[in-house]
C-alpha cells in the first residue's frame, strides 16, 4: 500500500499566515501539522508517499525532504491548482499505478492514528473505506448517507440540505477501482473533482464502500480557532522537561517543557507549556495552551492559550490569549502619546482592540 498525502492548498482561511507560509506547515506544540500525519502514516507500516504539492512546493521539500526522518519515501507530485481531491488522484494514476492507497489531508489532525483503519481495509479490501464523524454543521462537509445495516449508499459534498450528521474525515483508503471513478468525473458546481462524487461513483457502480464512524478526536486544522483546539488537544499529552536554562527567580507549575538552548528568567510558566530551542522568555507570565516558538523572545509580557511561531518577539505586552503570531512577527506597546494604534495589517487579517 502506497499513501497520497495532499498538501497543496492555499490555505485562505488561515491567512495572513498562509500568504508567506503553506498550512500544512503551521506549528502545533512547536511541531508542523503535516508532521503528525507522516508519521501516523509510517506507524502504519506504509512506506512509499506520493506528497501533492502547490505553490509551496519548496517549503514544504526544505521541512520534509526525502522522507527518511520518518522511515518514508517521498515522492513530490506537483498539481499545478487546487482542483480537487480526485484531481490530486487523477495527476498521481502514474505513481499510485495499481497499489492500494490511503490518501490523507496534510492539515487534518487525527488522534489514535490510522493503523486499524489500514489493517480491515487490507483484510476486507473493499473498493473505498471512508472515515466519518458526527458534525455540528454538516453543510460544511462532504456527508455520507447510511443504511440501516451501516452501509454506505450515499454520499454529497458540502449539501444545502444534509441527509447526516455525519461528516468525511480526510483520511480516505482506496483499491485501485477509484481510478475508474475519477476518470468519469466533471467539475463540480465549485470548479472542482470531487472525491465524493468519485466515491458515489463506485457505489452506482455495485463496488462495496466501507466506513468506519470515530470516536476519537479529528480536526481540520484550516482556521486558527482549530489551530488553537488541537494545540491545546496536544500539549495535554506533554511531559515535563527542562533541556534549557531556567534560573532560581523563575517558577515553572505543571507539564511545562523548556528546549535546548531556550532561556527562562525571571518568569512564571504555567503548563501544559513549550518553549522552543534557543527562545528567550524574561519577565514573563506564559499560560497555559502556550507554544512559543524557536528563536522567539518573550520579555515583560503575558501571554497564554496562543501559537508563536519561530523568530517572533513580543515585549511589554500586558495580555495576549486566544492568538496565532507568525514568523518574525514583532508585538511592542503603542506609544502613550498621541493615544492611538499604530497598524501594518496585511491582506485578510483580523484585529480587535480594546480601547
Amino acid at each position: 500500500m502506497k499513501a497520497l498525502v495532499l498538501a497543496g492548498g492555499s490555505g485562505t482561511r488561515l491567512r495572513p499566515i498562509t500568504h508567506t507560509s503553506a498550512k500544512q506547515l503551521v506549528p502545533v506544540a512547536n511541531k508542523p501539522v503535516l508532521f503528525y500525519g507522516l508519521e501516523a502514516i509510517a506507524e502504519a507500516g506504509i512506506r512509499e508517499i506520493g506528497l501533492v504539492v502547490g505553490d509551496t512546493q519548496a517549503e514544504i521539500e526544505a521541512a520534509v525532504g526525502d522522507g527518511s526522518a520518518f522511515g518514508l519515501q517521498v515522492t513530490y507530485l506537483r498539481q499545478e491548482a487546487p482542483l480537487g481531491l480526485a484531481h490530486a488522484v487523477l495527476i498521481s494514476r502514474d505513481y499510485l499505478g495499481d497499489d492500494d492507497f490511503v490518501m490523507y489531508l496534510g492539515d487534518n489532525f487525527i488522534v489514535g492514528g490510522i493503523s486499524d483503519l489500514v489493517e480491515r481495509f487490507a483484510v476486507s479490501r473493499p473498493a473505498a473505506r471512508i472515515m466519518l464523524t458526527k458534525v455540528g454543521d454538516p453543510r460544511q462537509f462532504g456527508v455520507a448517507e447510511l443504511d440501516a445495516q451501516g452501509n454506505v449508499i450515499g454520499l454529497e459534498e458540502k449539501p444545502a440540505r444534509p441527509k447526516s450528521d455525519l461528516g468525511l474525515v480526510g483520511v480516505y483508503l482506496f483499491s485501485p477501482a477509484v481510478h475508474a471513478a475519477v476518470a468519469e468525473l466533471k467539475p463540480s458546481w465549485r470548479g472542482e473533482l470531487e472525491i465524493t462524487d468519485a466515491i458515489q461513483w463506485l457505489i452506482e457502480a455495485g463496488l462495496r464502500v466501507d466506513s468506519s464512524v470515530i470516536s476519537g478526536y479529528w480536526k481540520d486544522t484550516g482556521n486558527v480557532t482549530d489551530m488553537l483546539e488541537v494545540n491545546r488537544l496536544v500539549l495535554e499529552s506533554l511531559e515535563a522537561r527542562v533541556s534549557g536554562d531556567v534560573d532560581e527567580a523563575s517558577e515553572l507549575i505543571g507539564r511545562v517543557v523548556v528546549e535546548p538552548g531556550a532561556v527562562v528568567e525571571r518568569s512564571r510558566l504555567v503548563g501544559p507549556v513549550i518553549i522552543g530551542p534557543g527562545a528567550r522568555v524574561c519577565d514573563s507570565y506564559v499560560g497555559p495552551f502556550t507554544s512559543i516558538g524557536a528563536g522567539c523572545t518573550v520579555s515583560g509580557s503575558e501571554i497564554e492559550y496562543s501559537i508563536v511561531l519561530p523568530r517572533a518577539s513580543i515585549e511589554g505586552v500586558r495580555r495576549i490569549e486566544a492568538s496565532l503570531i507568525g514568523h518574525d512577527v514583532e508585538v511592542t506597546p503603542a506609544p502613550n502619546t498621541p493615544r492611538a494604534h499604530r497598524l501594518v495589517l496585511g491582506d485578510h487579517s483580523k484585529v480587535q482592540i480594546s480601547s
